[in-house]
């Protein structure tokens, strides 16, 4: 997809009204520093649309970026980071099972894993949640740049028999360095964009 304009058009915390948008919504779940503002960043082509940061939790908000009038990229909050209090933890689960519940234009969610590590508890809560919720998670395994390529379908199964995915359940490895996965990851986001909402 060619870029042509992004803008980061509404931004929602624990106790926001969530937009009701006309055009099509894809949103990106994963835990905190796995990567999520970094692959967002990679998929507008911009170096510092989300605010990527060294510490973890940085995104407490869902952002919706507004891409070439056509469609949303939907940005949750990262999960499952140690040093925020419980209350704040139940806020932001609320908001984003709220979000995956109420959303009319969401068309499908992409769970970010670590490709370098067994799917955490957070991430398998987090995939079944989404089960749960209606929709068919594809899984981006990010941080692909950081193991060797030998390693690459070993760790992939890892992730499938550790979060116990549906049969055809797609995982896209990916690398905001290289930008390996992209492509395929824009023609996820097309497809879902111009499928009617089952």
């Amino acid at each position: 997809m060619v870029i042509k304009t992004v803008n980061l058009e509404t931004v929602c915390g624990v106790t926001s009204v969530l937009p009701k948008n006309e055009r099509p919504e894809v949103a990106f779940a994963g835990k905190s520093n796995v990567g999520k503002s970094s692959l967002i960043n990679a998929l507008m082509n911009r170096k510092a649309l989300a605010r990527t940061s060294a510490q973890p939790g940085k995104t407490q908000t869902i952002n919706f970026y507004n891409v070439n009038e056509e469609l949303y990229l939907v940005d949750l909050p990262g999960y499952g980071y140690a040093k925020v209090s419980q209350q704040e933890k139940e806020q932001w689960g609320k908001l984003i099972e709220r979000y995956l519940h109420g959303s009319a234009s969401l068309r499908r969610v992409f769970l970010l894993v670590d490709i370098r590590h067994e799917p955490s508890a957070n991430d398998r809560m987090m995939y079944d949640w989404i089960v749960h919720n209606g929709f068919e998670p594809v899984i981006i395994a990010t941080k692909l740049d950081k193991i060797k390529r030998s390693q690459k379908d070993k760790q992939v199964k890892l992730i499938k028999e550790g979060l116990k995915v549906l049969p055809g359940t797609r995982i896209v490895p990916f690398s905001a360095q290289t930008k390996q996965g992209r492509e395929e990851i824009w023609e996820l986001i097309s497809e879902a964009a111009t499928a009617e909402k089952g």
